[in-house]
Protein backbone atom coordinates (compact mmCIF):
# COMPACT_ATOMS: atom_id res chain seq x y z
CA UNK A 1 0.00 0.00 0.00
CA UNK A 2 1.48 3.42 -1.18
CA UNK A 3 1.69 6.24 1.55
CA UNK A 4 0.27 9.36 1.35
CA UNK A 5 3.31 10.97 2.43
CA UNK A 6 6.53 10.78 0.23
CA UNK A 7 9.65 11.61 1.71
CA UNK A 8 12.56 14.10 0.19
CA UNK A 9 16.56 13.06 1.26
CA UNK A 10 17.28 16.26 1.85
CA UNK A 11 14.46 16.91 4.09
CA UNK A 12 13.68 13.77 6.23
CA UNK A 13 10.65 14.48 8.72
CA UNK A 14 11.75 15.51 12.44
CA UNK A 15 10.74 14.16 15.81
CA UNK A 16 8.05 16.67 16.25
CA UNK A 17 5.17 17.47 14.06
CA UNK A 18 2.72 20.86 13.85
CA UNK A 19 -0.05 19.61 12.41
CA UNK A 20 -2.72 22.52 11.10
CA UNK A 21 -5.57 21.05 8.98
CA UNK A 22 -4.78 23.68 5.98
CA UNK A 23 -1.79 22.75 4.29
CA UNK A 24 -1.66 25.96 3.11
CA UNK A 25 -1.32 26.99 7.21
CA UNK A 26 1.24 24.72 6.89
CA UNK A 27 3.20 26.70 4.21
CA UNK A 28 2.08 29.62 6.23
CA UNK A 29 4.04 28.44 9.60
CA UNK A 30 6.92 26.68 7.55
CA UNK A 31 7.60 30.00 5.75
CA UNK A 32 7.46 32.68 8.35
CA UNK A 33 8.54 30.27 11.62
CA UNK A 34 10.62 28.11 10.71
CA UNK A 35 14.76 28.76 9.41
CA UNK A 36 15.38 27.54 6.21
CA UNK A 37 12.57 25.08 5.48
CA UNK A 38 12.22 22.54 2.88
CA UNK A 39 9.07 21.08 1.49
CA UNK A 40 9.90 17.09 1.64
CA UNK A 41 6.18 16.07 0.57
CA UNK A 42 2.91 17.49 -1.70
CA UNK A 43 0.96 14.82 -2.66
CA UNK A 44 -2.43 15.89 -3.30
CA UNK A 45 -1.35 18.86 -2.16
CA UNK A 46 -1.31 18.02 1.50
CA UNK A 47 2.02 20.07 2.57
CA UNK A 48 4.73 18.55 4.18
CA UNK A 49 8.19 21.09 5.81
CA UNK A 50 11.11 20.33 7.74
CA UNK A 51 13.14 23.62 9.08
CA UNK A 52 14.58 24.28 12.50
CA UNK A 53 13.36 26.31 15.26
CA UNK A 54 15.71 27.73 17.69
CA UNK A 55 18.39 25.34 16.28
CA UNK A 56 16.25 22.15 16.95
CA UNK A 57 14.71 20.42 13.47
CA UNK A 58 10.95 20.89 13.57
CA UNK A 59 8.27 19.67 10.82
CA UNK A 60 4.70 20.74 9.67
CA UNK A 61 2.93 18.78 8.13
CA UNK A 62 -1.06 19.47 6.67
CA UNK A 63 -3.90 17.06 8.27
CA UNK A 64 -6.79 18.03 6.40
CA UNK A 65 -10.03 17.80 7.67
CA UNK A 66 -11.78 14.97 9.95
CA UNK A 67 -10.93 12.48 12.09
CA UNK A 68 -10.34 9.82 8.69
CA UNK A 69 -7.47 12.51 7.35
CA UNK A 70 -5.76 13.29 10.47
CA UNK A 71 -6.00 9.33 10.83
CA UNK A 72 -4.21 8.53 7.72
CA UNK A 73 -1.29 11.20 8.13
CA UNK A 74 -0.57 10.85 11.77
CA UNK A 75 -0.61 7.41 11.39
CA UNK A 76 1.98 7.30 9.03
CA UNK A 77 4.28 10.16 10.48
CA UNK A 78 4.79 7.99 13.94
CA UNK A 79 4.80 4.24 12.18
CA UNK A 80 6.34 4.47 8.96
CA UNK A 81 8.18 8.03 9.87
CA UNK A 82 9.70 7.72 13.30
CA UNK A 83 7.81 11.22 14.44
CA UNK A 84 8.17 11.36 18.54
CA UNK A 85 5.83 14.03 18.77
CA UNK A 86 2.83 15.58 17.05
CA UNK A 87 0.88 19.01 18.48
CA UNK A 88 -2.35 19.73 16.55
CA UNK A 89 -2.78 23.24 15.85
CA UNK A 90 -6.16 24.27 14.91
CA UNK A 91 -9.44 26.13 15.46
CA UNK A 92 -12.83 24.81 17.57
CA UNK A 93 -15.72 26.15 18.22
CA UNK A 94 -16.65 27.07 22.07
CA UNK A 95 -19.40 26.05 24.29
CA UNK A 96 -18.35 27.47 27.52
CA UNK A 97 -19.46 31.22 27.82
CA UNK A 98 -15.96 32.09 29.92
CA UNK A 99 -14.22 30.62 26.43
CA UNK A 100 -13.91 33.57 24.29
CA UNK A 101 -13.23 33.68 20.53
CA UNK A 102 -9.77 34.16 20.51
CA UNK A 103 -8.76 32.16 23.18
CA UNK A 104 -6.64 28.92 23.29
CA UNK A 105 -8.04 25.87 23.85
CA UNK A 106 -5.67 22.36 25.10
CA UNK A 107 -7.57 18.91 24.61
CA UNK A 108 -6.55 17.25 27.74
CA UNK A 109 -8.91 14.51 26.18
CA UNK A 110 -10.78 14.10 23.39
CA UNK A 111 -14.69 12.54 23.36
CA UNK A 112 -16.06 11.72 20.15
CA UNK A 113 -18.87 10.72 18.16
CA UNK A 114 -16.75 9.20 16.22
CA UNK A 115 -16.80 5.09 15.42
CA UNK A 116 -12.56 5.97 14.92
CA UNK A 117 -11.72 3.41 17.82
CA UNK A 118 -12.97 0.64 16.38
CA UNK A 119 -10.12 0.25 14.61
CA UNK A 120 -8.58 -0.81 17.61
CA UNK A 121 -10.83 -3.93 18.56
CA UNK A 122 -11.66 -2.07 22.05
CA UNK A 123 -13.93 -4.50 24.17
CA UNK A 124 -15.51 -0.92 25.81
CA UNK A 125 -15.22 2.78 25.14
CA UNK A 126 -11.91 4.04 24.69
CA UNK A 127 -10.72 7.46 26.17
CA UNK A 128 -8.11 9.28 23.95
CA UNK A 129 -6.34 11.40 26.07
CA UNK A 130 -3.26 14.10 25.43
CA UNK A 131 0.57 13.41 26.08
CA UNK A 132 1.69 14.39 29.95
CA UNK A 133 5.41 15.46 28.39
CA UNK A 134 3.40 17.50 25.51
CA UNK A 135 1.42 19.04 27.88
CA UNK A 136 4.17 19.97 30.52
CA UNK A 137 6.38 21.59 27.86
CA UNK A 138 3.02 23.29 27.07
CA UNK A 139 2.58 24.96 30.38
CA UNK A 140 6.27 25.40 31.01
CA UNK A 141 6.05 27.76 27.33
CA UNK A 142 3.14 29.01 27.99
CA UNK A 143 4.80 30.78 31.62
CA UNK A 144 7.55 32.07 29.74
CA UNK A 145 5.94 33.73 26.44
CA UNK A 146 2.74 34.88 28.63
CA UNK A 147 0.31 33.06 26.71
CA UNK A 148 -2.59 31.94 28.63
CA UNK A 149 -5.05 29.05 27.69
CA UNK A 150 -7.74 27.07 29.16
CA UNK A 151 -7.31 23.05 29.24
CA UNK A 152 -10.37 20.35 29.59
CA UNK A 153 -12.49 17.91 27.75
CA UNK A 154 -13.40 18.80 23.95
CA UNK A 155 -15.34 17.06 21.43
CA UNK A 156 -14.56 15.80 17.96
CA UNK A 157 -17.39 15.68 16.15
CA UNK A 158 -17.77 13.57 12.44
CA UNK A 159 -20.29 16.00 11.11
CA UNK A 160 -19.24 19.75 10.64
CA UNK A 161 -22.91 20.51 9.64
CA UNK A 162 -25.02 19.49 12.35
CA UNK A 163 -28.83 19.03 11.52
CA UNK A 164 -30.66 20.80 14.93
CA UNK A 165 -29.50 23.78 16.73
CA UNK A 166 -29.21 22.46 20.37
CA UNK A 167 -27.09 19.59 19.97
CA UNK A 168 -24.03 20.97 21.17
CA UNK A 169 -25.85 21.68 24.08
CA UNK A 170 -25.63 18.26 25.79
CA UNK A 171 -21.84 18.36 25.77
CA UNK A 172 -21.74 21.46 27.13
CA UNK A 173 -23.88 19.97 30.50
CA UNK A 174 -20.72 17.38 30.72
CA UNK A 175 -17.81 20.48 30.75
CA UNK A 176 -16.85 19.81 26.99
CA UNK A 177 -15.49 23.34 26.67
CA UNK A 178 -15.53 23.55 22.38
CA UNK A 179 -15.86 21.01 19.73
CA UNK A 180 -12.96 20.48 16.66
CA UNK A 181 -13.20 17.60 14.13
CA UNK A 182 -9.53 15.86 14.30
CA UNK A 183 -8.02 15.30 18.07
CA UNK A 184 -9.62 12.15 18.83
CA UNK A 185 -8.24 9.96 16.22
CA UNK A 186 -4.80 11.60 16.74
CA UNK A 187 -4.64 10.86 20.21
CA UNK A 188 -5.63 7.45 19.67
CA UNK A 189 -3.42 6.96 16.82
CA UNK A 190 0.01 8.51 19.79
CA UNK A 191 -1.65 5.97 22.06
CA UNK A 192 -1.17 2.84 19.81
CA UNK A 193 1.94 3.48 18.63
CA UNK A 194 3.17 4.72 22.14
CA UNK A 195 3.93 8.45 20.90
CA UNK A 196 2.91 12.18 22.05
CA UNK A 197 0.08 13.84 20.87
CA UNK A 198 -1.27 17.39 21.93
CA UNK A 199 -4.16 19.10 20.14
CA UNK A 200 -4.00 22.92 20.55
CA UNK A 201 -6.83 25.34 19.37
CA UNK A 202 -8.26 28.83 18.94
CA UNK A 203 -11.55 29.74 19.40
CA UNK A 204 -12.97 31.10 15.83
CA UNK A 205 -16.56 30.36 16.71
CA UNK A 206 -18.61 30.77 19.96
CA UNK A 207 -22.41 28.41 20.46
CA UNK A 208 -23.08 30.68 22.84
CA UNK A 209 -22.98 34.23 21.60
CA UNK A 210 -22.98 33.57 17.91
CA UNK A 211 -19.31 35.09 17.13
CA UNK A 212 -17.19 34.26 15.18
CA UNK A 213 -13.49 35.46 14.51
CA UNK A 214 -12.44 38.51 12.49
CA UNK A 215 -9.64 38.56 10.31
CA UNK A 216 -7.69 40.58 12.77
CA UNK A 217 -8.21 38.46 15.82
CA UNK A 218 -7.02 35.29 13.25
CA UNK A 219 -3.69 36.89 12.34
CA UNK A 220 -2.79 38.07 16.10
CA UNK A 221 -4.84 35.10 18.23
CA UNK A 222 -3.25 32.42 15.77
CA UNK A 223 0.36 33.85 16.25
CA UNK A 224 -0.07 33.21 19.78
CA UNK A 225 -0.99 29.20 18.96
CA UNK A 226 1.81 28.63 16.53
CA UNK A 227 4.38 30.42 19.03
CA UNK A 228 3.27 28.41 21.84
CA UNK A 229 3.46 25.31 19.87
CA UNK A 230 6.99 25.44 18.64
CA UNK A 231 8.15 26.89 22.02
CA UNK A 232 6.72 23.24 23.34
CA UNK A 233 8.14 21.63 20.34
CA UNK A 234 11.67 22.21 20.79
CA UNK A 235 11.56 22.32 24.64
Amino acid sequence: MSLHIAIDDKAPVAKSVLMPGDPLRAQFIAENYLDSPVRYSEIRNMYGYTGTYKGVPVSVQGSGMGMPSMGIYSWELYNNFDVENIIRVGTAGSFNDKIKVGNIVVSLAASTDSNYQHAFRVPGQYSPSCSYELLRKLQQAGQENSIDFTAGNVVSCDVFYEIGDDWWKQWASMDVLAVEMEAAALYMNAAYAGKNALAIMTISDHFVTGEKATVEQRQKDFTDMMKLALEAAVK
